[in-house]
């Protein structure tokens, strides 16, 4: 071995100098293969389409209405059957999907999606606009932001009740997310 340029280093199959030959790609030729494909593949594809969040429809039933909330203070309510429990609160600071002329007024299902412990217990903290923690694993849960989570074992956000107005009238027209324990928010 005199020439280093033509030896054959150790743990390598073939020296550096020596042709190619089959249809072995060495790893350079392989990665500028995978890269221009990925780079055709983005540029068919387009942009991503932005994710939307799916809502179902139940029909339109009045909750409750503008006049009787207090800024801070939850009210109950069962939506979309008898059994099951919501709250409606006036957060006092606009939110997503927010009514009302200031859209503050928001409504979420009350069972955490991550085990279903009634995220109400934990109570709800006007100032910061959170509510929880969850009984179960102290999830908790942004109302300003469309029930997102803020901290705990919670992989998704509370379902928000979709909300109308008419005049002085509160309605619920549907829901945003899964309730917990359905496989399609019925009963």
């Amino acid at each position: 071995m005199n020439n280093n340029d033509t030896a054959i280093r150790e743990g390598d199959a073939m020296s550096e100098k020596e042709p190619q030959t089959g249809l072995c790609a060495s790893r350079r030729e392989f990665l500028v293969a995978g890269g221009v494909t990925a780079a055709f593949m983005m540029i068919g594809a387009g942009a991503p389409a932005p994710a939307e969040a799916v809502m179902k429809s139940y029909g339109r039933t009045k909750i409750g209405s503008i006049s009787a909330l207090k800024e801070g203070k939850p009210a109950k309510f069962n939506y979309p059957d008898k059994n099951t429990e919501n709250f409606l609160v006036k957060l006092g600071t606009p939110a997503g999907g927010g009514v009302g002329k200031d859209a503050d007024i928001v409504a979420f299902n009350s069972l955490c999606p991550h085990m279903g412990g009634t995220v109400t217990d934990g109570g709800y903290h006007h100032a910061d606009g959170i509510m929880g923690p969850c009984p179960f694993h102290l999830s908790t849960f942004d109302l300003t932001r469309h029930g997102l989570i803020v901290a705990g074992h919670a992989t998704q956000a509370l379902p928000q009740i979709q909300l109308e107005t008419k005049g002085d009238d509160i309605f619920a027209v549907g829901v945003m997310g899964l309730i917990y324990g359905r496989n399609a928010n019925l009963g």
